[in-house]
Order: C-alpha cells, then sequence, then structure tokens
C-alpha cells in the first residue's frame, strides 16, 4: 500500500488510470491544480498498455504511456493511489465530499520488482491482461513500463496461510497484514475516465465464441500480436498453436444490433484493418477477409483504409455474418456470410476468426450522482455541477481523441477551481 498520505483537499480528483485519467490529471496539474488520480487496479495504463500498436500510424503506444508516466513522477501536484475506488459522493460544484477505499496491494514502496517472490509463488491466476490467453502467479507485475514498478498480490488467489513471497523478500517488502483503508477527501471538481470494456462476446450465440477454440476477440488478438503477450507476439491459433493460414475478421460483432449494443463503437473498423497488417506481418502467407456492414474511417482514416486494401491478400467483403461453427476435426472455423454485392451467400472455411466486439462503458461501479445515458456513457453536467466525464466513458473513441477529450475536461475542472478559490 502506498505511503503517501490523501491530503484533507485537492483541487480535482480523477476517476481512472487510462490515458485518459492520466492525460487529464497531468494536464490540470501543470496548469495550477491538485490533483488525486485513483485506479481501481494495481497499476495504471489501462486499456493502451494492452495495446500492440496504434492505428493509423502503427507506432507503439508504449512511448507515449512512458512521457506520461514521467510527468506523473515528476509533478508534487498529483498524488496517485492504486487499489482505489469512489465509494461515494456528496456535495456540489466546488464542495464535494468524497469517500475513497483503497484494497491492500500487501506489497510495499521497497519493491524492487526484483522477481524473487514471482519465483516461489506456487499460485496461479487468470491474466487479466493477456484477456485470460495465459495466466499469471498469484503475485504479478504490470509489465516492463508498469507504473508503480512494484509487484502486487492477489490474495484470493493464494493457497491458504501461504507466505512464500515473504519469506523469499530480501527487502521486506511484502506486508501480508494490510487491510483496506477509508478516507474522506474534499475536492472542488471530479473527472471520471473509467474507460470501456470490451462486448462480452460469450452472449452473441451465433458467432462461435467459447465454444470455437479459434474464435477470438480483436483485444485478444491484439495481446497475441503483442511482444509481452502470452505468444511472444507471434499470432498463433489457441486450438494448436499454429500460424493461421486463412483469417476472417467478422464486424460489429454485437455492435449496431438492437439486441446487443444498438449503438456503432467507432473504433471498430479501424482496429480491424489494423489487425490485417499484424495478420499479414506474423503469418506473411496468410489470406484475410474482412466482413463488414459499412466500413466507417472516416477524415485521416480514409488514407490507412486505402493502404490496408491495397494488399492483394486483404479482401474485403461487404455482409454480415450468420453464423460461425468449429470443425471438430480441424478446428477450422465455418463462417456462413453473405455477400451484398455479389447478391449471394456462402459459407467459408477460416483457420481463425476475431470478432471485433464494441465498447461497452466502465461507468457501473460509480455513485449515481454521475448522470449517464441509456447505454451507461457518461454525461457532461448540465445543471451547474462540477462532475466531467472524459475519454471512453463518455462515447466510443480512439485514442488521440480521448487524449483530447481529456485535455478539455482538465479545463474545466480548472475553471471549477479558480471558481472555488474565488468564492472560498
Amino acid at each position: 500500500m502506498t505511503t503517501i498520505q490523501v491530503p484533507d483537499r485537492a483541487d480535482v480528483l480523477v476517476i481512472g488510470g487510462g490515458i485518459a485519467g492520466i492525460s487529464a490529471s497531468v494536464e490540470a496539474a501543470e496548469a495550477g491544480c491538485d490533483v488525486v488520480l485513483i485506479e481501481k487496479n494495481a497499476h495504471l495504463g489501462g486499456r493502451v498498455a494492452r495495446m500492440h500498436l496504434y492505428f493509423p500510424k502503427l507506432c507503439p503506444p508504449g512511448c507515449g504511456l512512458e512521457i506520461n508516466f514521467r510527468r506523473l513522477k515528476q509533478s508534487r501536484r498529483i498524488r496517485v493511489f492504486t487499489g482505489t475506488r469512489l465509494e461515494s459522493i456528496g456535495g456540489s460544484a466546488g464542495a464535494y465530499t468524497v469517500v475513497l477505499t483503497t484494497s491492500p496491494r500487501f506489497v510495499t514502496d521497497a519493491c524492487t520488482s526484483c522477481g524473487e517472490c514471482l519465483a516461489v509463488c506456487p499460485a496461479d491466476r487468470p491474466d487479466d491482461v493477456n484477456y485470460g490467453l495465459s495466466k499469471t502467479k498469484a503475485i504479478f507485475h504490470g509489465g516492463p513500463q508498469s507504473y508503480p514498478a512494484r509487484y502486487a498480490i492477489d490474495r484470493a488467489a493464494c493457497p491458504a496461510d501461504c507466505d512464500a513471497c515473504a519469506r523469499a523478500c530480501k527487502y521486506g517488502a511484502i506486508d501480508l497484514g494490510q487491510q483496506p483503508r477509508t478516507q474522506t477527501l474534499q475536492v472542488a471538481s471530479v473527472i471520471a475516465a473509467t474507460g470501456w470494456k470490451p462486448y462480452d462476446a460469450t452472449r452473441i450465440d451465433n458467432l462461435g465464441f467459447g465454444r470455437a477454440a479459434n474464435v477470438i476477440t480483436n483485444v485478444m488478438l491484439e495481446r497475441l500480436a503483442a511482444v509481452d503477450g502470452p505468444t511472444t507476439g507471434r499470432i498463433l491459433r489457441p486450438s494448436d498453436g499454429k500460424p493461421p493460414a486463412s483469417v476472417a475478421f467478422v464486424q460489429c460483432a454485437g455492435s449496431r444490433d438492437e439486441n446487443h449494443l444498438p449503438y456503432c463503437s467507432a473504433v471498430c473498423c479501424s482496429a480491424s484493418l489494423k489487425h490485417a497488417t499484424y495478420v499479414r506481418t506474423s503469418c506473411p502467407d496468410a489470406a484475410v477477409t474482412v466482413f463488414y456492414i459499412d466500413l466507417r474511417t472516416p477524415g485521416r482514416l480514409e488514407d490507412f483504409l486505402t493502404k490496408v486494401s491495397a494488399d492483394p491478400r486483404v479482401r474485403l467483403v461487404k455482409g454480415k455474418v450468420a453464423s460461425a461453427e468449429e470443425d471438430p476435426e480441424t478446428g477450422d472455423v465455418v463462417v456462413e456470410v453473405e455477400d451484398v454485392f455479389q447478391g449471394r451467400k456462402s459459407r467459408e472455411r477460416f483457420g481463425l476468426v476475431v470478432l471485433a466486439t464494441g465498447l461497452v462503458p466502465q461507468s457501473e461501479d460509480l455513485p449515481e450522482a454521475f448522470p449517464r445515458d441509456e447505454f451507461g456513457f457518461l454525461l457532461n453536467p448540465s445543471n451547474g455541477g462540477a462532475l466531467y466525464a472524459a475519454g471512453c466513458a463518455r462515447h466510443p473513441e480512439e485514442v488521440s481523441a480521448s487524449v483530447q477529450d481529456a485535455t478539455g475536461a482538465a479545463l474545466r475542472a480548472l475553471q471549477t477551481a479558480v471558481r472555488s478559490a474565488r468564492h472560498g
């Protein structure tokens, strides 16, 4: 658990340690605000930290995160608390009272990330970073660029009375007696940047996820392509660990569907085009087919679409996939799909099928004081309040738009802080 004490008052509370929350924190702090940034997980970085490359430039996100982590570390105006949630909020703009609960990390600031504890840990747990494609030990790290650069322990995954990690740590950094802590804070405004999660693909019955081993989701493919992922950057079939000879991308898997997500998730088309480049790099002989309803790549992303579609091994087919079923003998996936331009239905076989599942806002844990639309996306206040939203918690958007959105939220928070100081 962090040794920094929460101050009695801050100008801004930022909820969520992904790219939007980090951006809002550093922008507000560098404009003169005192900021408390909380993240429910053990490390900052959010979904961006799990990405292999950004589109359309196909550059790694690590460089951007490293810069922002440095800005966090260097700022004396930002206090960061991981494993922390907002329990309640009361008051009004300029004078909110918030209650924060911090779960024990069981690893102190004395941790050097040496890894001795990892070597002796006897317990495994599903790896959330890799979306269940691999496992970690009960004591785990956030990766080479993680912030904070310390291990954390999932005590629920530990054997009863196990203290192997504590005995192995020569720095005395393991404290298995830590307890949850609740603290109260006064803030002028709050920025909710709680981000998004992928739509549950098991709910899309006709597309085979959970039944066919070689039907995966777009976020899982992102981790397969990442060098720090479960296959060290090789795109391999989960069923047999072999490179696929053909890959199908199924767009709008749950999105634009009144039975699932009625809205467009905005980034899925560009993400699948990016993923097509991953496949062509990892498996040079593989054929890629993208089945789409509409390809939505506005503005500068049109050039990206043109570039990817120029690859002779990439085929774009306008048509909705009706079903995806596993061939139990080969592990291949048989897809039934319409081809709008050809005016016919067909059945095609692929070595791997990737579902472009939509974005769902992570707003369910926030108090009711935060306004939401019918889909759970957060709304900015219209009644004089100062509970602002930023990033994909507000609406689906790409990373660069989330950063810009967070900067706007930081400006609003700064304005509230200034008004509060004038009337305080």
